[in-house]
């Protein structure tokens, strides 16, 4: 399983509508063939920065999504919205408690 950690920094005045953007396509991506889990997280101190956090079945899976037309929607709907550009990371689990 690949985990996906993606850090996004909004403009302020766009945090409201990227978190409505969110509740609108969160199950659609979900729903994607190889996705087992969706969270969005957002910095204590930093309440323009988000995370999303992801679970895909395989690389394959993820690189799927990633080249899917939903996603090029989302990531341009979302793009728009930062204040700095995006970091993502796609990470093995080691060890879970």
């Amino acid at each position: 399983m690949i985990q996906r950690i993606v850090r996004m920094e909004f403009r302020v005045e766009e945090i409201e509508s990227f978190k409505a953007l969110f509740v609108e396509i969160k199950d659609k991506i979900r729903a994607f063939e190889g996705c087992n889990s969706l969270k969005l997280l957002q910095d204590v101190d930093k309440p323009f920065i988000f995370f999303t956090y992801s679970v895909w079945d395989s690389e394959l899976d993820l690189n799927n999504y990633r080249n899917s037309e939903l996603f090029g929607k989302v990531w341009k709907a979302t793009k728009s919205k930062f204040a700095g550009r995006a970091e993502a990371w796609s990470t093995n689990l080691l060890h879970e408690l």
